[in-house]
């Protein structure tokens, strides 16, 4: 009897010790623009999220912790995302956050998020989001700095010195602006028209008719969808013949789709390598990664993935990073990424630190152009 109860005992401490050392559960929350205007965003993020996730939960976890999702549609709404974000982290009690899908949402958001040191993995590409750094935030999508010098490099080559701007009356294509001109003054270009246009505007006449009196040699539209198809569409037909450029915003098949094989013919824009991936040389550090996320996208939901699905994957990595580290509260997380080094990812190689809460540079992106409903690479 005294073995038979010695032996009982040995088992139950065994079993108290491996629920001792068993990983947590990681709680991670999510913030989408899944319906609505920006919709072309937040569903290829939200689904890529939920694919990591259960890829992930198959395979034991993380670093033996399994992962709990929570995912809220914002609508692309300012407001919503704010009251879901106080629901992530006061009811959900996530240890991180990914999203949102629009630099408005994300500003909007980043306030809550250093109040409540719960570290926040933007998909927005706005400046602003990450500069200054803000110990809680980081962002996966290139900086639009990142974006403005890429097309004003090409310019550059073309020899396209007056160049006309035209952009979205929003959080978005106000950096955008910004950037456009503080980057345009220290290269030597001329702004010879400056447009703008409200989100939901679906005619952009007036102010093309504007940038065609002031002869510029390229426009660059900076904007999301749709604004920036009614543009292509617009300048075809007022049988405007002056490149085009638009901005990562619009770097989707959605876009082409928009505006019409036939207008979209031959625009440039700066776009991740994942619109690329199967031109791309074999020796490029993110070949193998992009084709991986492609196949497994492609497998599970019967169509290829957008860069904007990319950037959940980035988020998603960021934390899986710190997670395979031992993190597993949001002040770990938060340390884990910032610390992580490099990550080759589908928006480009980061090397987050410090002084950089979003870690990429100019070889995040390839300037593209749309060739007979495709996109090609500007050699």
């Amino acid at each position: 009897m005294g073995r038979l109860l010695s032996a009982a005992c040995g088992v139950m401490l065994l079993l108290s010790s491996s629920a001792a050392l068993a990983a947590p559960t990681v709680k991670i929350g999510a913030l989408f623009a899944v319906t609505g205007p920006a919709s072309f965003l937040g569903e290829p993020e939200k689904n890529t999220l939920e694919l990591l996730v259960k890829e992930a939960n198959a395979r034991g976890g993380i670093n033996g912790s399994k992962i709990e999702l929570a995912i809220y549609d914002t609508g692309g709404d300012v407001t919503k995302a704010v009251q879901l974000a106080n629901r992530l982290i006061k009811n959900d009690r996530v240890s991180a956050i990914v999203g949102p899908s629009t630099t408005g949402e994300t500003m909007a958001i980043i306030p809550i998020a250093e109040k409540e040191q719960i570290p926040l993995i933007s998909c927005a590409a706005g400046v602003k989001i990450t500069d200054p750094v803000k110990k809680w935030v980081f962002k996966t999508p290139a900086n639009d700095h990142v974006a403005a010098e890429k097309i004003l490099i090409q310019a550059e080559r073309q020899k396209q010195k007056n160049i006309a701007i035209l952009t979205v009356s929003d959080s978005y294509g106000s950096s955008g602006r910004e950037q456009l001109k503080a980057m345009a003054g220290k290269r030597g270009f001329k702004i010879v028209a400056d447009e703008v246009y409200a989100p939901k505007d679906t005619d952009m006449t007036p102010q093309l008719l504007k940038i065609k009196s002031a002869k510029p040699d390229a426009i660059i539209c900076w904007g999301t969808n749709p604004g920036p198809a009614v543009i292509t569409r617009n300048l075809q037909q007022l049988g405007i013949k002056t490149q085009l450029y638009q901005s990562h915003g619009v770097a989707s098949k959605k876009y082409i789709e928009l505006a019409g094989a036939d207008a979209s013919e031959g625009i440039v824009l700066p776009a991740g390598k994942l619109a690329v991936y199967n031109l791309l040389k074999k020796n490029d550090p993110q070949a193998k990664v992009l084709k991986e996320y492609v196949d497994s996208y492609k497998a599970a939901y019967k169509v290829e993935p957008s860069t904007f699905g990319g950037y959940a994957w980035d988020a998603f990595q960021l934390i899986a990073g710190a997670i395979r580290k031992g993190a597993t509260t949001p002040a770990q997380i938060r340390d884990g990424i910032e610390k992580g080094g490099k990550l080759v990812g589908i928006s480009g190689v980061f090397n987050i630190n410090a002084a950089d809460h979003n870690g990429l540079d100019l070889s995040a992106f390839e300037m593209l152009r749309i060739a007979k409903g495709n996109w090609t690479i500007v050699k």
